[in-house]
């Protein structure tokens, strides 16, 4: 009889980690998410084919995969104490997350909001930085982007950067906010440039904009509340 292929001799598109970078951890299977960990079975047997067999002797159950010790999954051939130590410590990673509440994160959904937050890391500033907010369609923040850390009077602004960021984190809608350190709260036409060429980009790529606020100590001024998107 043959002996099995290595992981590293099959098809790119089956090895576990190939498969999880084009298509997600959640389309693997535990025995594929397992194997990632691990690395390597045996000589005669994949890293696939080790976790399936330890899988299959707890009932497919990775509750009962956890309770196990590291002498016990030592027993497989291809399982030493690191590979085994690594599986234990995936298995309490997952209990802990399992115990742990979900991350608060603050809802954005006005001028007066996206101020709030961006207040604290502005207000001292004594140059402009641009941030770009991405949130989810509940207004929820998923991340804060600083663009840019410039000049006294402006700072530049890649659009491609902060398209390219939406997409990678799965943003719906799109806030962008800058500072003025001489604290002059009207925009300048550079402003205004930058803000008509944000909106045209967000809705080439289906992303509401919300708002573009400018952060002085003390004030705000938002493009949406003046009308101007």
């Amino acid at each position: 009889m043959t002996d099995k292929l290595a992981i590293n001799q099959w098809a790119e598109e089956d090895r576990p980690r190939e498969k999880l970078l084009r298509i997600g951890a959640e389309n693997l299977s535990n025995a594929e998410l397992l194997a990632i960990l691990i690395g390597s079975g045996s000589p005669k047997q994949s890293a696939v084919d080790l976790m399936k067999d330890i899988l299959a002797d707890c009932n497919n159950n990775l509750n009962t995969l956890g309770k196990m010790g590291i002498h016990e999954l030592e027993r497989y051939n291809g399982m030493g104490p690191a590979k085994a130590v690594t599986i234990l410590a995936a298995c309490e990673l997952g209990k802990r997350r399992h115990a742990s509440r979900p991350e608060d994160r603050p809802v954005i959904d006005s001028a007066d909001a996206l101020y709030r937050v961006m207040h604290g890391k502005m207000q001292d500033l004594d140059v402009e930085e641009a941030w770009a907010l991405y949130l989810n369609q509940g207004f929820k923040l998923i991340k804060a982007v600083r663009l840019s850390h410039g000049g006294l009077s402006e700072t530049a602004v890649d659009i491609r950067v902060m398209m390219k960021e939406a997409l990678l984190c799965n943003a719906t809608v799109l806030a962008f906010c800058h500072n003025h350190p001489s604290n002059q709260l009207r925009p300048s036409r550079e402003d205004d440039r930058l803000t008509e060429r944000i909106q045209k980009a967000a809705g080439l790529m289906r992303l509401h904009f919300l708002d573009h606020v400018i952060v002085t100590d003390g004030a705000y001024y938002s493009y949406r509340e003046e009308g101007k998107l």
